[in-house]
């Protein structure tokens, strides 16, 4: 069994791999001269039909829901890419982006519960420990502490483990596990800005 740092040192890999087609991709999203706001907002629609799908408003069920939230996912990489390449990377775009991440989570989590596929105590339990591990970032962040890489539950490995268990229709299984995945990154970044700020 791996542990935390081998996890960590292995999903940095992947992350490093994927860099070179996800330049690419945002080389031709770019030429759209769709700004990244653009990209962000379609990556908030398609959490919303994600939402939408795992609520069963839409036909589909989890399947449909797991595909519109790797979609979704997938777009919020597009749109840093994008802003890096149109020389468009500020800290209006950084927070707009940020936030509309948070409220992505919000509606989806929200479509879960609605959906009554999962306890509304496990999604409970997993929203908020994701929005602790954003938070713990944002605030140690603006400590001066640097926080990039520190965790093994980013939102995008959070997404990956949603849409993964989704797909095999376990939707409370994949809440369970996202619940974990935040709560070690939580206690990582915890741990991580209290041994590194006086």
């Amino acid at each position: 069994m791996m542990t935390l740092q081998q996890t960590k040192r292995l999903l940095n890999k992947i992350r490093k791999s994927i860099e070179p087609a996800m330049e690419k991709i945002g080389r031709g999203a770019a030429r759209t001269k769709i700004p990244p706001t653009g990209w962000t907002l379609t990556g908030l629609l398609l959490a919303g039909l994600s939402g939408a799908a795992y609520a069963k408003l839409l036909p589909g069920g989890q399947v449909l829901a797991a595909l519109f939230l790797l979609s979704s996912g997938f777009l919020d990489m597009v749109d840093g890419s994008v802003a890096r390449l149109m020389g468009k990377v500020s800290a209006k775009g950084a927070f707009l982006d940020s936030t509309i991440d948070r409220l992505a989570e919000i509606v989806v989590f929200t479509g879960i519960i609605w959906g009554g596929d999962s306890s509304p105590l496990y999604v409970l339990i997993a929203l908020s420990l994701s929005m602790m591990v954003s938070y713990s970032r944002a605030r140690g962040e603006a400590l001066g502490v640097k926080m990039a890489g520190i965790g093994v539950g980013e939102r995008a490995e959070r997404i990956l483990v949603l849409v993964a268990i989704s797909m095999v229709n376990m939707v409370e299984i994949g809440v369970i596990a996202v619940a974990l995945l935040a709560a070690v990154t939580f206690l990582h970044r915890l741990i991580h800005v209290a041994r590194t700020v006086a």
